[in-house]
């Protein structure tokens, strides 16, 4: 069975960093399961995508308004990608959600998803 778990997150003042952690049970197993990210979603807003990896190729995506500031990193032995935030703005506060998948597209995202996890808030203030 997938599941996925996420920690990490919290509050922290404009220019600070915090770092996510999600890891995903089943995935690399018989089931297929080889892709991971992080997505958010302020009030209001659309879901975004922010990082995601294809374990068997090693393919990332992050997204445009993060690049430079947000680093993805995967532990293979852990099946836990980790998404460690610095130089955070007001605009990063979401709640963060971490899922898993199957597959990868050219567009940078997984072919369909299995799992959500729960999300943890991320609050950056001004």
């Amino acid at each position: 069975q997938v599941g996925v778990v996420e920690s990490g997150g919290g509050s922290v003042q404009a220019g600070g960093s915090l770092n996510v952690s999600c890891t995903a049970s089943g995935i690399g197993n018989t089931d297929g399961l080889n892709c991971m990210g992080w997505f958010r979603q302020a009030p209001g807003k659309e879901r975004e995508r922010v990082a995601l990896i294809y374990v068997p190729t090693g393919n990332t995506y992050v997204a445009d308004s993060v690049k430079g500031r947000f680093i993805a990193s995967y532990d293979g032995s852990e099946k836990t990608l980790s998404l460690q935030m610095n130089s955070l703005k007001p605009e990063d506060s979401a709640m963060y959600k971490c899922a898993t998948g199957r597959g990868w597209s050219t567009a940078g995202n997984c072919n369909m998803y299995s799992a959500w996890g729960r999300g943890t808030q991320v609050t950056v203030s001004s």
